[in-house]
C-alpha cells in the first residue's frame, strides 16, 4: 500500500524539481534580454532564420484552413439561413482561434526542432562548453537572441496565416459559392473588434512564441549530449511544446472572451 504510494510522492517531488529548474532557467535567460537586444544584429540574424523560412508552410497551412473553415460554416450556416454571417464567422475563427494556435503548432514542428536539434548538436560537440572556456556566456550569445527572435517571429506569422486564410475564405465563400461580395466584407468590418479580437489573438501568439521557442532551447540545451539523447530531446519538445500551447489556449480564452 505505501509503495505505489512513495512512488507517486517521489515522480511528484521530481515533477517540481524539474518545473522549478525550468523556471530558474528562464529567469536567468530573461535577464539577459536587455544585453541581446543591444546586439540586435544576432536577432536579426535568428529572425530570418526562424520566421522567413516559415513563411511557406504557415501560408500553405493559412490558405488551406481558409478553404475548409468557409465551406464547412457555409453549409452549418446554410441550413439555419444564417449564410450572411459566413464572414464574421471565418474571421473570428482564424483572429481569436484557429490563427495563433495551429501557427504555434506549426512553428514548434518546424522552428522547434530545428532549434532543440541545433542547440542538442553544439552541447553534444561540446561548443557550449568551448564557450564558457572562452569567457563567452553561450545563453547570452546563443539561447537569448533565439528566444528573443522567436517571440517577435510567431506573432508575424500567425498575422501572415491568419490574412492568408481569410484570403481563402473569400475565394470558396464569394468566388466559388456565391456569398455576396460586400455582405462578406461589410460584416467583418462591423463586428469584428479590432482591440479585443484581433489584439488578444496576437497577445495570445506573442505567450506562444515565448513558449514553444523557450521549449525547444531548454529542451536542446539539456539535452543528452548523444544522437540519441539529441533526438529523444527534439521529439519532446515538440510535444511538450504542443501541449503547452493547447493548455494554454485554454486559459487565456477563458480570461479573454469569457464575457460576451
Amino acid at each position: 500500500m505505501l509503495t505505489p504510494l512513495t512512488a507517486l510522492g517521489a515522480a511528484t517531488l521530481a515533477w517540481l524539481a524539474a518545473l522549478g529548474h525550468a523556471a530558474q532557467f528562464f529567469v536567468q535567460l530573461l535577464r539577459r534580454v536587455p544585453l541581446a537586444l543591444g546586439r540586435f544584429s544576432l536577432v536579426a540574424q535568428q529572425l530570418y532564420v526562424l520566421g522567413n523560412r516559415s513563411l511557406t508552410l504557415i501560408g500553405a497551412s493559412g490558405l488551406a484552413v481558409g478553404f475548409v473553415l468557409a465551406l464547412q460554416m457555409y453549409y452549418a450556416l446554410a441550413t439555419y439561413g444564417a449564410a450572411e454571417q459566413l464572414g464574421l464567422v471565418v474571421n473570428l475563427s482564424l483572429t481569436r482561434e484557429l490563427g495563433p494556435v495551429v501557427a504555434a503548432l506549426l512553428f514548434a514542428g518546424r522552428a522547434g526542432t530545428s532549434l532543440t536539434a541545433e542547440i542538442g548538436l553544439m552541447r553534444a560537440g561540446e561548443q557550449l562548453a568551448a564557450m564558457e572556456m572562452m569567457g563567452v556566456d553561450p545563453r547570452s550569445r546563443v539561447l537569448v537572441p533565439r528566444l528573443v527572435a522567436g517571440s517577435i517571429a510567431l506573432p508575424l506569422l500567425t498575422a501572415w496565416f491568419t490574412a492568408v486564410g481569410i484570403l481563402g475564405a473569400y475565394v470558396v465563400a464569394v468566388l466559388l459559392i456565391g456569398v455576396d461580395d460586400g455582405n462578406f466584407w461589410a460584416i467583418m468590418q462591423n463586428r469584428v473588434d479590432v482591440w479585443r479580437d484581433v489584439g488578444n489573438g496576437m497577445l495570445k501568439s506573442v505567450v506562444f512564441g515565448v513558449l514553444c521557442t523557450y521549449t525547444a532551447l531548454y529542451q536542446g540545451a539539456h539535452a543528452e549530449a548523444t544522437p540519441a539523447g539529441v533526438s529523444y530531446a527534439t521529439t519532446r519538445g515538440v510535444v511538450l511544446a504542443s501541449l503547452g500551447v493547447l493548455a494554454m489556449d485554454f486559459v487565456l480564452t477563458a480570461l479573454m472572451f469569457s464575457t460576451p
